[in-house]
């Protein structure tokens, strides 16, 4: 099947909104109708007159993405009961972590909470990239953006990342994920999961940013797999059936140093140079471990 988002949009090389998008619609196919938040991805993909979406698509405001997914749900149900019919098209809102963790969670907490059969899935990384890199609360422990920059009295931002799929979970939804862009059967595999359920899922995608995190553009995917290497993201599913249960679904053989992670990206460098910052460094590796062990992955 050919792409549903096509090649030629504006995005940054390397860009990981553009991986997810097309591994999505991959998985989703063309009955699907998407809507899309204020952000990167839509900016990138529809620079007027021009669009790369080869299925419907609508621009929303930066806030609203989940309400919009909500109203084309009900109006096909609206529709069905007039005609008689039973057409349910795949519906997808996509949002970054801005739209998603910030200014978008009290829509997305209402159309979790009233039920629609609809995904939404937050390409998340991890600041306000489209807007010049501003600190997100999906933003993590000690990273460097122009709104928590680092200096002799800051460490960068200081507080952890919001945990979103918890939040999500919460609302005794049908289907919740974790899901990163370095691993696309996993990432589909969850797709189809989710948009097989009778209501509303919701899909936490990591998205490593070469323009925001400071790494070469060729180093995406690898970015993307070190992360869950070294346990900085973990990709698991919940289901309603055992809330707030993880199931994982990539296990590591072994984790590698939560520092060559950091090391790798120059938004951390000022927790090694001039000289290491071990208090900013422990609490990431806490942060680290606590996860872990929450999702059974150490004792």
């Amino acid at each position: 099947m050919a792409d549903l988002l096509a090649p030629g949009h504006r995005g940054c090389a390397g860009c990981p909104a553009s991986i997810c998008v097309r591994q999505v619609l991959d998985a989703a196919g063309p009955n699907t109708i998407c809507t899309n938040a204020t952000g990167c991805l839509e900016v990138m993909t529809t620079p007027y007159p021009e669009t790369a979406w080869k299925v419907p698509w609508a621009h929303s405001a930066f806030e609203n993405s989940a309400a919009m997914a909500s109203g084309i749900e009900a109006a096909y149900k609206a529709l069905n009961r007039r005609n008689g019919t039973n057409k349910k098209p795949n519906i997808i809102a996509f949002a970054g972590d801005g739209g998603t963790f910030d200014i978008g969670l009290q829509a997305l907490s209402g159309a979790l909470e009233r039920g629609h059969r609809m995904l939404f899935v937050c390409y998340d990384n991890e600041a306000y990239m489209n807007t010049g890199i501003q600190r997100c609360s999906s933003s993590p422990i000690g990273a460097w953006t122009t709104t928590s920059p680092e200096g002799s009295c800051s460490s960068g931002k200081t507080q952890r990342k919001k945990p979103i799929a918890m939040i999500a979970a919460a609302h005794d939804i049908p289907y919740v994920a974790t899901a990163c862009i370095s691993y696309p059967q996993d990432l589909k595999a969850k797709v189809k999961k989710a948009l097989s359920f009778d209501g509303p899922s919701f899909l936490h995608v990591f998205a490593p940013c070469p323009t925001g995190w400071r790494f070469p553009s060729e180093k995406t995917i690898a970015m993307g797999k070190l992360a869950v290497e070294t346990g900085v993201f973990v990709l698991y599913e919940m289901t309603d059936a055992e809330p707030m249960k993880p199931i994982v679904t990539v296990k590591p053989k072994e984790f590698r140093p939560v520092e060559e992670y950091l090391q790798a990206q120059g938004r951390f460098a000022h927790l090694f140079k001039p000289k290491r910052d071990e208090v900013t460094l422990k609490r990431i590796q806490e942060d680290v471990d606590r996860k872990l062990k929450w999702v059974g992955l150490k004792p």
